[in-house]
């Protein structure tokens, strides 16, 4: 089981959560974070740094995020580690809460 970046991360894209992370396996694409399901090792603290609630656990995804959990470990492979925290993006508050947002990924 591993921790899943979802859908209200898009256009947010808020960083809190990349510093807690012992292992580093948050990725960092144009406005998109995602985390790499085998470096995760379920330590939970990634979970309450999330401004927007875009973390959860596999198993406790809400309805309609499970196809998260696939894209969460094919964006992973192709995007840089992150590490550090940086500013969210300028509108992120504009979007944070708003459903639909997927078809605005960035890859």
């Amino acid at each position: 089981m591993a921790f899943v970046v979802t859908e209200n991360c898009i256009k947010c894209k808020y960083t809190d959560c990349v510093e807690v992370c012992p292992v580093d396996c948050f990725h960092e694409g144009p406005n998109f974070l995602v985390i790499d399901p085998d470096e995760c090792i379920d330590c939970t603290l990634c979970e309450p740094e999330c401004p927007a609630q875009a973390i959860f656990s596999e198993d406790d995804l809400p309805s309609g995020q499970e196809a998260f959990i696939a894209l969460n470990a094919e964006l992973a492979k192709q995007w840089p580690v992150i590490t550090e925290q940086k500013e969210p993006l300028p509108d992120a508050a504009d979007w944070d809460g708003k459903s639909g947002k997927l078809p605005f990924l960035e890859r």
